[in-house]
């Protein structure tokens, strides 16, 4: 459990304006990614905002009108902040995986031994960003255990995103019982975001 209080307010800075830009980013020029650091900052922010707008939206939609109230909660906070963590966390490497393994096969960029390089820069940022040590250390080590069982061949089209869907379904504060009946939509609700995130790599890839 996450030892930082959250409230409204931590809320709505941090986290909602990934959320509330998404609704304004397709009026705005997207720069091409040609190099490691542009690659690092669309790993970093894609995977912020999938996990936050599918995590947001699936409280909302349970929660309906109560959902602002309960930001007053202390206790649903921290689950929320916990939460938040760990999808991100596995969004990262999802992103990560995805991204290397579509270059190689694509671009003939074979340099895959940058993808922890990048993994593990972004994770330092975040420790800035209070994400938790714990959750930390265990992504990285998670890292390192799907690093070695990877297919670079084969990975980008391989179902690249089912652990961050997974991750959501795990770990959103809802109730097991309303989980249980959410499960496929939720899936697909992640699913569909990281889609829009593919198309725009693509659309912007420039290796």
């Amino acid at each position: 459990m996450s030892k930082y209080k959250l409230s409204w307010k931590d809320l709505t800075w941090n986290d909602f304006k990934i959320y509330l830009f998404a609704l304004f980013k397709a009026f705005i020029p997207k720069k091409k990614i040609k190099n490691l650091d542009d690659l690092e900052i669309f790993i970093q922010t894609k995977s912020a905002w999938v996990s936050q707008v599918t995590l947001y939206s699936y409280l909302k939609t349970r929660m309906g009108t109560r959902y602002v109230l309960h930001f007053d909660n202390d206790e649903f906070m921290s689950s929320v902040n916990l939460a938040k963590w760990n999808i991100y966390a596995v969004a990262l490497q999802d992103l990560i995986f995805f991204t290397f393994s579509h270059l190689k096969v694509n671009n003939n960029y074979n340099e895959v031994n940058k993808a922890k390089e990048i993994f593990l820069k972004i994770l330092d940022d975040e420790i800035s960003n209070k994400m938790p040590l714990d959750i930390v250390e265990k992504s990285k080590k998670n890292f390192d255990e799907r690093l070695q069982k990877i297919n670079w061949e084969i990975y980008y089209k391989d179902l690249p995103f089912n652990p961050s869907a997974l991750s959501l379904y795990e770990w959103a504060p809802i109730a097991d019982e309303l989980k249980n009946l959410d499960r496929k939509i939720v899936l697909n609700s992640v699913i569909l975001k990281w889609d829009v995130v593919k198309k725009e790599f693509n659309e912007r890839i420039n290796f």
